[in-house]
């Protein structure tokens, strides 16, 4: 018998949060993202030390901190370098959702050039989400022109 080299179930990529108050985000994330939770291990203490979610087509590893091996929250590091991009059917309705459930925008939902009705958020524990919903292809041609003239406007950033 051969053991396969990824788990039945899990994608090749997953990202793992570190997040204070892992138990509250999950709460957080099955609102707002229509997470569903698949399993949480108990810590000491009343912590997480692990837990996975399914969004969407993805998978969601989280648990709370462990300063001890270097496992460290985005709020112990005085913020993140990265965000976690999700498309979702109705971006206006998961980024209403994730402001009502106290996220901080980051950037308003807008239409851009590539095609995508976009949003950015700062979730309760410091992570950030770009949250989208795909509304119109654009072809490559068109998306060179659409990003030459996005570039030249003056509220290009």
């Amino acid at each position: 018998m051969s053991v396969k080299p990824v788990p039945e179930g899990y994608p090749s990529l997953t990202p793992y949060l570190s997040v204070d108050g892992a138990a509250a985000a999950i709460d957080f994330y099955v609102a707002v993202l229509g997470a569903t939770e698949r399993m949480r291990m108990p810590a000491p203490g009343g912590t997480i030390g692990h837990a996975e979610l399914e969004v969407g087509d993805s998978l969601l590893m989280l648990a709370d901190p462990y300063p001890d091996i270097d496992f460290r929250s985005p709020k112990a590091l005085g913020g993140t370098p990265l965000t976690l991009h999700l498309y979702v059917e109705d971006v206006d309705a998961v980024f209403a959702k994730a402001l009502a459930h106290g996220a901080r925008e980051l950037k308003p939902v807008t239409n851009e050039f590539y095609g995508d009705r976009i949003g950015q958020f700062e979730d309760p524990f410091g992570h950030r989400w770009s949250v989208a919903t795909h509304v119109e292809d654009v072809s490559e041609a068109e998306m060179a022109e659409r990003a030459e003239k996005a570039m030249d406007s003056p509220d290009a950033a």
